[in-house]
């Protein structure tokens, strides 16, 4: 596993499951926030990580979504360490198998029943900032699909909103994304946040995304004939 700094506030630990899985450590004064939790195998290297930063302790974790490749190692960190766990409400019941994930066969008990709590909401119903970071629901990879904007650094941390090839946006993994419509109208974003950076789980950095957006719309909305009034 690597451990490479992003931005002034956020850490990247990086590992490899024959495509790069990629989950972020983001500081504050009081603590660290980690945001996704991998592979089953990455839980004592992401601690080792956090406790190797001297940053203070591991505050909370927060998912992007609940797929198995996000929340894997969440069982082993939380029996180590006393933490939250938040994903978006809309995600909870897909990921602790009460729902079924859109385009699967199966239900999946990703994340112990009652384990995670949902993302703290304003009175108006939007995501409360948390850690320094703003979430935004962008549905499309999964129904509660959710990216967090450090505000201060300019980073955008995107989950599986995208993957990346070479510092180049490309399109969420088809097989595991359920509303590729969706998805590319969630992409939307980036246009109204221009973040400098961007994070993605399985790939590389994308520097300036806003910059390439038109570019991956038009030629995702052409390799899956979807309809621009679906996603404009």
């Amino acid at each position: 596993m690597k451990v490479e700094q992003v931005s002034e506030h956020i850490w990247c630990i990086r590992s490899w499951l024959l495509i790069p899985v990629r989950v972020w450590v983001v500081i504050e004064q009081d603590g660290v926030t980690l945001v996704d939790a991998g592979m089953p195998f990455m839980a004592i290297g992401i601690l080792k990580a956090i406790d190797g930063l001297g940053a203070g302790p591991l505050k909370q974790i927060l998912l992007t979504h609940g797929h198995s490749d996000h929340v894997g190692a969440v069982q082993k960190i939380m029996e180590r360490k006393s933490t939250p766990l938040y994903a978006h409400r809309i995600e909870i019941p897909y990921m602790e198998g009460e729902q079924l994930y859109p385009g699967r066969k199966k239900r999946e008990r990703n994340v112990q029943p009652g384990l995670a709590k949902p993302l703290p909401e304003t009175e108006d119903k939007e995501l409360a900032s948390i850690a320094g970071l703003r979430p935004y629901l962008t549905p499309g990879h999964s129904p509660g699909h959710v990216v967090y904007y450090h505000e201060k650094d300019r980073v955008l941390l995107a989950g599986d909103l995208f993957t990346s090839k070479r510092g180049r946006l490309y399109r969420p993994m088809p097989m595991f994304t359920a509303d590729m419509a969706g998805a590319l109208k969630s992409s939307l974003i980036i246009r109204k946040l221009q973040p400098k950076h961007l994070e993605v789980c399985h790939g590389n950095s994308v520097k300036n995304p806003a910059e390439q957006l038109d570019a991956y719309l038009q030629e995702t909305a052409t390799s899956y004939s979807i309809p621009a009034g679906t996603w404009q």
